[in-house]
């Protein structure tokens, strides 16, 4: 076929559509990514090599991230008010297994502060060539008592778990062997369980890496971690969190965010972005929790839905006079042998005519997937975004009428969507499956405010309550 321009150009929305619903924009280019840290309203993580990556929205990620040493797979964590990085390097002796973990300080992560000063780098310990053990890829976790831990290895061997002082970051226990044959592990506490999670299969192979990301819990730090069948990690156990998807391959080295109670977000690696020369990028997904277990989220997909309150199951939808289908009542007469034909859904057009020109209320009301109850969710990528996704569009599908916040903290639609701020919505999953849909911003105010449901019928802004089905949603593909 020969190719048109139009069609060049149709090409390039597709890639480009393509990369945005899957990953970060910008230059998101990072191997073995440590978990992602904020400082002083940016966010950083930092890879393999003496780099890293900052973003100020957290969707947006360049170059730019400050860390000596050099070494692999490094990880980051606040303490207080600072900075621990740990990174790994082999002690140049040749042998095989011979690794150690080393551990700085800092005030600051903005290499631009005039606080920003590394301390010189602490040995923590690792491999001395002769052991099942090879201590690279470290990773920490701060439990909820306070307690600080640091787990390492790769599948030369065991993956093993220390106790770290927190105010010095020096090991105060000897190390515990807990998985096998995997690496880049790294540790997280939820309501009462620790999980360790790490990754299995085979590394720096870009495409054609089988990297995978798996996960075994405990009720003790120090393991016994197990999976959800009762395999034992350090005999080979462990649940599949995220592998391989079409054209994002080998998923690793796990990092987790929490945003806010109820919204938490994992960040990882591919190995080969088939739409990014194959190159290894940052990616950060929803991270949500089922039967106590951690679940990875999908990315937020382009669509047409119905906006639907987890309080009643009633969907959002414009204040517009109902316009009844044609057909009416069946069922009442006895001529079973009347044909049986396919009713068309009701169409745009069929009601349009109907509704207001200017602004148009909203209310909530059952679920019929009529025109007026859908919507279409697109991200505009190119007017910013927020940790893990792009700004989104709302709009009745078939029109330009847009969602849109109001200066007296309530929702209306507009005729068309100009790209303002109170017309750009952030779509967070939450960690049970339902979606927080909140403004970029409100007019008047700098509360955010998110959309809730105040009664049955009521759409309204308000503040965030993940313990409140008022504030969670559900999207339904039309």
């Amino acid at each position: 076929m020969k190719k048109t321009a139009s069609t060049g150009l149709l090409a390039l929305a597709t890639l480009f559509l393509s990369i945005v619903a899957s990953a970060q924009i910008g230059s998101p280019y990072i191997h073995d990514p440590s978990t992602i840290v904020e400082c002083d309203g940016k966010y950083y993580t930092f890879g393999t090599g003496s780099g890293g990556l900052i973003s100020e929205d957290g969707w947006n990620w360049h170059s730019g991230g400050v860390r000596p040493g050099g070494g692999v797979a490094p990880d980051a964590i606040k303490i207080g008010d600072r900075y621990l990085v740990v990174y790994s390097t082999g002690n140049g002796s040749g042998l095989r297994y011979s690794s150690h973990v080393y551990a700085m300080w800092n005030k600051t992560l903005d290499p631009e502060s005039p606080d920003f000063e590394y301390t010189e780098p602490m040995d923590l310990g690792g491999s001395d060539g002769y052991e099942d053990c090879d201590g690279i890829d470290p990773g920490l976790m701060m439990g909820p008592d306070g307690r600080l831990w640091l787990v390492y290895g790769t599948y030369f061997g065991y993956l093993r778990i220390r106790e770290l002082d927190p105010k010095t970051a020096r090991p105060i226990s000897e190390p515990v062997d807990v998985a096998l044959s995997c690496e880049a592990g790294e540790m997280m506490y939820n309501d009462g369980w620790y999980y360790l999670l790490a990754t299995h299969g085979t590394c720096c192979s870009g495409v054609n890496s089988t990297y995978e990301i798996i996960v075994g819990r405990s009720k003790s730090p120090t393991g016994p971690f197990v999976d959800n069948i009762g395999r034992d990690m350090v005999h080979g156990g462990g649940k599949l969190l995220l592998a391989s998807e079409p054209r994002r391959i080998g998923a690793g080295h796990f990092g987790r965010f929490i945003v806010g109670k109820g919204i938490e977000k994992m960040s990882f690696h591919f190995e080969g972005d088939l739409d990014r020369s194959g190159r290894s990028v940052l990616a950060i997904r929803p991270l949500m929790w089922k039967d106590g277990w951690p679940v990875a989220g999908a990315p937020f997909e382009n669509g047409e839905y119905s906006l639907v309150s987890e309080r009643r199951g009633y969907a959002l939808e414009l204040a517009v006079n109902n316009v009844p289908m044609a057909g009416g009542m069946r069922g009442f007469n006895r001529n079973g042998d009347d044909n049986v034909v396919a009713l068309d859904d009701q169409k745009l057009e069929d009601v349009i005519g109907t509704w207001p020109k200017g602004e148009i209320a909203l209310r909530i009301g059952p679920e019929l997937f009529r025109p007026h109850q859908a919507w279409e969710i697109t991200e505009v990528p190119e007017l910013g975004g927020f940790i893990g996704g792009a700004y989104c569009k709302i709009t009745i599908a078939g029109t330009g009428r847009a969602l849109a916040a109001t200066a007296d903290k309530e929702i209306v639609t507009v005729p068309e969507f100009t790209g303002a701020p109170e017309q750009l919505w952030r779509i967070d999953r939450l960690t049970d499956g339902t979606y927080r849909i909140m403004p970029k911003s409100v007019p008047g105010t700098d509360e955010e405010l998110v959309l809730v449901s105040v009664a049955d019928s009521t759409p309204s802004l308000g503040v965030f309550n993940p313990d409140s089905d008022n504030s969670k949603w559900n999207l339904v593909r039309h």
